[in-house]
Parts: C-alpha cells; sequence; structure tokens
C-alpha cells in the first residue's frame, strides 16, 4: 500500500502511519499513552457499538489518551448510557433532518454573500479564508444563537483548544476560561431575553432540572466547537480533493445530479476527522486477532476504516454509485455525530453553488497554493488558493 500521506496528503500523527492491513494494531499515542488502533471497517463498527468500550471511562484522569484535546467529562461526548441519552435527546431535535432542512435558505443565502466576495476579490483568492472558515461559523452561531458580531471571537479561541502541538497547555487553560465565561455571560443574556435558538431551548431544558448548569456550559461550547472546527476543514479538504483529480470537479459541474453522491463520497474519501475519541474496555474483550483486556484504550481509525477494501471496493477512487457500505467519517452507534445533517447539507450547498459560480475553478499556479494546518485534532487547511 501506498504512503499514507500519498493516500491522505497533509500531516499526520506518527501513530496512524500504519498499511491497515492488520486489522487491530498497537500504537503510541502523541501522549505517550499505548492504545490500540482499529483499522478495519467492521472491527470499527463493532467498536463504536459495544457498550463495554467506554467514553466515560476515557477521561478518567489516569485513563490512556490520544492527546490533549479531550473533551470534558460533563461533556456529552464524555459520557454512556442514561447520562449520554439525556444529554443527546435535549439537543437532538435542533439536529433533526427536518430542521435542519429548514436552515437550507439561509446557508444558500450566506454562501451567495460569500462567492460574491470571492468574485469581487478574483480572479483568485483562498478559499479557506473567504468561505470555508467564515460560513460554518456563521450557520452555527445563528443555530445556537450567538450574536452576528460575536462570531470572530470564537475562530481563535477555538482553534487553540482543538490544537494538540500549536498552544501551550497555559494558553490552552487561558483560552478555555475565555470562552466559558463568554457563554456563561450570553445564557444569562439569553435568560433575560428568550429567543428562537438552541442556546434559549436548553436555558429551558435547565430551568425544568433535565441538565446542570455546568452541563448546559459544557453543551453551548461543545456544540460550537465541534461543528465549527471539522465543517471548516471538511470543506477545504473536499474542495482540495475536486481539484487535485483531474476531471472531479468538471464531473461534479457537469453532472449536478451526482452532487449528493459525490459528497458522501468525499466525505468518506478525506475525513475531517482522523480518529475516533478515545475509548477504555471496560471488561476483556476479543476484537478481531488480539484481546482488549480490561483498563486499555481503543481508537478507531477513521481514515483507515473507510478505506477498508473490504467494505469499499476500488477504496481510493470517488464513486457515486456502487457503494453499499457506510462511512464512518460520522461515527456509528449512540455517538453518531448529532451535527451530521447540518455538516452534509453545508458541504452540498457549498460544492453545488461553487461549481456553478466558479466552473473554471483550480488550483492557483503560484507558490505554494496548499498551506496545512499542523498540530491540530482535525485535519484541514488553513490556506487554499485558487484562480479562476
Amino acid at each position: 500500500m501506498a504512503h499514507l500521506t500519498d493516500v491522505w496528503p497533509g500531516p499526520l500523527p506518527d501513530f496512524l502511519q500504519r498499511s491497515g492491513d492488520q486489522g487491530v494494531v498497537p500504537v503510541v499515542t502523541p501522549a505517550g499513552d499505548k492504545v490500540w488502533l482499529v483499522c478495519h471497517h467492521a472491527l470499527a463498527r463493532r467498536v463504536l457499538t459495544d457498550k463495554r468500550f467506554s467514553r466515560a471511562e476515557a477521561v478518567k484522569p489516569h485513563a490512556p489518551r490520544a492527546n490533549d484535546a479531550q473533551p470534558v467529562p460533563d461533556s456529552m461526548m464524555s459520557m454512556d448510557g442514561a447520562d449520554h441519552a439525556r444529554l443527546r435527546r435535549i439537543v437532538s431535535g435542533a439536529f433533526s433532518t427536518g430542521r435542519v432542512t429548514g436552515m437550507a435558505p439561509y446557508i444558500e443565502r450566506l454562501t451567495e454573500q460569500h462567492l460574491d466576495a470571492m468574485a469581487a476579490l478574483g480572479p483568485g483568492t483562498d478559499l479557506v479564508g473567504e468561505l470555508a472558515t467564515p460560513l460554518p461559523l456563521r450557520v452555527l452561531c445563528s443555530l445556537l444563537g450567538v450574536p452576528p458580531e460575536d462570531s470572530h471571537r470564537f475562530r481563535d479561541w477555538v482553534e487553540v483548544l482543538f490544537d494538540i502541538t500549536a498552544s501551550t497547555p497555559q494558553t490552552k487553560a487561558r483560552r478555555r476560561l475565555e470562552l466559558a465565561g463568554y457563554m456563561a455571560d450570553l445564557i444569562e443574556h439569553k435568560r433575560r431575553q428568550p429567543a428562537d435558538d438552541l442556546l434559549t431551548s436548553m436555558i429551558g431544558a435547565h430551568d425544568r432540572g433535565e441538565l446542570s448548569m455546568a452541563e448546559l456550559l459544557t453543551m453551548g461550547l461543545t456544540l460550537l466547537m465541534a461543528g465549527y472546527e471539522t465543517t471548516v476543514g471538511q470543506i477545504g479538504l473536499s474542495v482540495l480533493h475536486l481539484l487535485s483529480h483531474p476531471g472531479s470537479y468538471e464531473e461534479l459541474r457537469d453532472r449536478p445530479d451526482r452532487l449528493a453522491p459525490t459528497v458522501e463520497e468525499l466525505l468518506r474519501l478525506t475525513p475531517a476527522t482522523p480518529v475516533s475519541f478515545t475509548r477504555v474496555a471496560t471488561e476483556d474483550v476479543p476484537l478481531g486477532d488480539v484481546t482488549v483486556r480490561a483498563g486499555e484504550g481503543v481508537l478507531v481509525s477513521l481514515l483507515h476504516g473507510n478505506r477498508d477494501a473490504g467494505a469499499f471496493p476500488e477504496p481510493g477512487e470517488l464513486a457515486t454509485e456502487g457503494r453499499d457500505a457506510v462511512h464512518l467519517t460520522f461515527g456509528h452507534g449512540v455517538h453518531r455525530c448529532l451535527g451530521a445533517p447540518l455538516a452534509r447539507l453545508q458541504l452540498q450547498i457549498v460544492l453545488g453553488r461553487l461549481v456553478r459560480r466558479f466552473p473554471t475553478l483550480r488550483l492557483a499556479s503560484g507558490p505554494d497554493p496548499v498551506v496545512w494546518k499542523d498540530g491540530q485534532g482535525t485535519r484541514g487547511l488553513s490556506r487554499l488558493l485558487v484562480e479562476w
């Protein structure tokens, strides 16, 4: 198999430099802990649904960790069982297919505004700065109820909290306190002036005793951070893939009926999230050719699982029909990404409008049109220079 940086361009942690031929392999994470890395699609689905692999155990003080960019214990992403179901139920309605579909006109208007700005800057610009970064942030702020004039403040906060090596623990702690302080102030403002947004709805759940104040604060931060950084990365990676593979962008331009399956293939081929959060076995569990002992950590490689030839014939090809297996980019099981419908909708709108407005879009011909973010918990670009 080719070196993984040939398959997935850009920086990858050393522990992901595996061929994927073995289903479960021992690795050492950037945090220095030994864990099992699951590379096969079927085994990945097992881990993501088996209650014996616990998220709550994985956030305890001495549990094996992948890196420092981990959710806090009172986050929905760090809970199991009834606690997780309780918090997920409170916010799931905001991410239902019907509710998300209702946001389409707003996202379309935002997209056109950013494409207008790109056209005014043309015949070339940085697609990350002009489109991939500001659009998801504005969408999430609108959903939650964050005032538009405050949205720019979140970008630096969130990027620091998601990085692994680019900032010190002290910087992370300071930014986390700043962000938590802002969210606490916003909650009090929403309590005095309720609105038709998700944050106001969560305040109502708190007032009914359905979640604590700490859970309310963490939930607001979790939804904003998780949905922003990953969608920014996914838009940039998707456009880069299309422009880097001859004919792919033109085919999407000429066949708009293939937009939805193309988006699914781009999610599979180049996921912004390379691995799952760590899980810890609560008892000995046979998995593939190994036995994961109680207390040991497990990571699912979404990169490898999405390229498993046993699940996806010709896994490196962008195939808009004939795929039966479901990719792992949004996870699987009870912890499957709540924001999947919203992320998918943004990708479909952005790519559909982009190919129509800029039919000759291509990578810029100058030096270094692509600059990767390094040291992040997610994959993504800090610059994507394009021209038309």
